[in-house]
């Protein structure tokens, strides 16, 4: 979801390393002063591509789709270090005052950037592999061949054979991390290890011809010939026999034997040795900002409770005569909101809700994206515990935004939030906000692939509510869909904090989602279980919208009737993902011209 780029070339032309650190000359002279700015954010950006060549994969830059470098090693995680402290260092030369204002912006992205990652380093990594996030999925997306690392030639094919040598040595360290977790007493609870083993043996257990990693294989282009495929069926069989299903299954073995005797009875990660401060660093990096678990447990109540009366006037409105729990549960059942048979017809579902809304998409938005579009179904190895989500496309059209669906048992699909998914996920949510951005020709390209959480899923969240001005939510249930999605999120910022602050039990989390929000039991555990795995992710949504809708009423208060819906959408998305403090002061730059940014 938040990776997508393409090289540009700086119109000023490149400047080695050596020039960028003649400060003298940069920041002396007037007239060089902004070109070696661009040209250091152009080095940071290129050399955080050599860092993490999966990001380049991922943007369409396949110069390193031949490597993996093992991000859990000692020597990685030192070049990472000295790799942010540079650029810190670097940037701290240029006054802020000769930048321009979008310069500036920069300017203060990258500080930020440097100085969260590297409070990031200080924590180890004792958990790399878990059942929502963790790299083993990400590669198992990519081999199934319709991601983003290509597989059109014979150096494709072996461009994917040698980044795979590159990730079993990842997947040995990630055994060392969680063997050294253990004696650290920093390890996955027992019930997120449980959620993994299944991932894990679908690797280590499959048939040569249906494992994963055998699906380049049975899909050559037509153009290969038989020697080409002779000795490519061969290199992958061996690599996929003697390499990668015998390091799944030393994993596995481990996981479900050591691992899993180790593994932690409790959910939160106050749990685990400097777990307070840990909590804190996600807080901030997730919601950007410098609130407390303590108060965004509280805005969450006051969000629960408010959602709670708007759910009440739609249980009135359908003539439902129980309690709002009781609604839940009718949502959740009622066969009428199951309708299916077949997987396409979810997919087709959505399409239509594409059609529906597209004629008055104009009215809310001046600028849309020419990045095309495609809804698919999740993969069917990560199927189980995936929620839906959005892939960026590729900035030269190549790949489309794809907005993934997971559908493991078509006949208990629930449609009643089905058009605000869509809404959050495709358009006008994650592939607007993405694909603008990668194609604002304004941002140096390390803003094109930037994402912050709180701003990205603030605004997908934002535009949730705007379905009733694009023809949707005509269906009550459907609106009671968008006010369920809006209190899973309130809700998350309860549960999160619950979980990681308040000492609440894995238990006590589903417990309170079920009494406050219609989603099932099931998705709720694996929601719970997201959170378990991921601390401080699940609260930026909420405070990313709760951000937006503050910018809008503000701009609303202080042009009147002449409050433009189109510019104000205009002016959130053309500063790309930005941290929530920036966008603020960009946006009272603009809603107050007398406040400068």
């Amino acid at each position: 979801m938040k990776k997508a780029l393409i090289i540009f070339t700086l119109i000023f032309g490149l400047k080695t390393e050596a020039q960028i650190n003649n400060s003298k000359e940069i920041t002396t002279n007037p007239t060089m002063h902004n070109v070696g700015f661009i040209t250091l954010l152009t080095h940071y950006y290129e050399d955080g591509l050599k860092l993490n060549p999966l990001n380049a994969t991922f943007q369409g830059d396949y110069r390193y789709n031949d490597t993996l470098p093992n991000f859990l090693a000692a020597d990685y995680k030192k070049e990472l270090k000295n790799y942010y402290s540079s650029y810190l260092d670097k940037s701290k030369r240029f006054e802020k005052a000769k930048l321009s204002e979008n310069e500036r912006m920069s300017y203060a992205i990258l500080k930020w950037e440097c100085e969260i990652n590297l409070e990031g380093l200080e924590f180890e990594n004792y958990t790399p592999i878990d059942q929502m996030w963790s790299m083993n999925l990400m590669i198992g997306q990519l081999a199934g061949g319709s991601s983003a690392q290509p597989f059109k030639t014979v150096e494709d094919y072996d461009n994917w054979l040698n980044r795979l040598v590159d990730y079993v040595v990842w997947l040995k360290s990630a055994k060392t991390q969680m063997e050294a977790g253990i004696k650290a007493k920093n390890v996955l609870p027992k019930s997120l290890i449980k959620k993994v083993l299944p991932q894990l043996a679908s690797v280590a257990d499959a048939e040569l011809e249906l494992n994963l990693f055998y699906s380049p294989i049975q899909n050559f282009p037509s153009e290969f010939t038989e020697t080409e495929r002779a000795r490519l069926t061969s290199d992958y069989t061996k690599l996929i026999t003697n390499k990668i299903v015998p390091t799944y299954k030393e994993l596995y073995n481990f996981m479900a034997n050591e691992y899993m005797n180790a593994g932690r009875e409790s959910s939160g990660i106050q749990d685990i040795p400097n777990g307070d401060a840990y909590y804190a660093h996600q807080i901030k990096l997730y919601t950007t900002t410098t609130l407390t678990a303590s108060e965004i447990h509280e805005i969450g109540l006051k969000e629960v409770a408010r959602i709670s009366s708007e759910m009440e006037k739609v249980k009135k409105e359908v003539g439902f005569t129980g309690t709002l729990k009781d609604f839940f549960k009718e949502v959740r059942t009622k066969k009428e909101l199951m309708p299916f048979t077949d997987p396409q017809q979810v997919i087709d579902n959505f399409n239509d809700i594409h059609k529906k809304m597209t004629p008055k998409i104009n009215a809310l938005f001046s600028k849309q994206p020419k990045t095309p579009f495609e809804v698919r179904r999740t993969e069917a190895f990560r199927e189980a515990s995936a929620s839906a989500e959005y892939n960026p496309g590729s900035l030269d059209g190549t790949r489309p935004g794809i907005f993934y669906v997971p559908i493991p048992n078509v006949s208990s699909y629930n449609i009643y939030s089905d058009e605000d998914l869509f809404l959050h996920e495709a358009i006008p949510g994650h592939h607007f906000q993405i694909s603008l951005t990668q194609e604002n020709e304004d941002l140096p390209q390390f803003r094109k692939t930037l994402w912050y959480s709180a701003y990205g899923e603030g605004w997908a969240l934002y535009t949730e509510s705007l379905g009733k001005e694009l023809g949707l939510y005509q269906d009550p249930y459907q609106y009671f869909g968008m006010l369920g999605a809006e209190m899973h999120r309130a809700v998350r910022l309860v549960v999160d904090t619950g979980l990681h602050s308040k000492g609440w039990s894995r238990e006590e989390a589903i417990q309170y989602s079920l009494d406050n929000e219609a989603e099932s039991e099931a998705a709720i555990t694996a929601e719970i279980e997201r959170y378990m795995a991921n601390p401080g992710q699940a609260l930026s949504y909420k405070i990313g919208q709760l951000k937006i809708m503050e910018l809008r009423s503000k701009a609303e208060a202080r042009f009147g009737n002449d409050f433009d819906i189109k510019l104000f959408h205009e002016k959130i998305l053309e500063a790309g993902c930005v941290p929530l403090a920036i966008l603020e002061d960009k946006m009272m730059s603009w809603i107050n011209p007398n406040t400068k940014f």
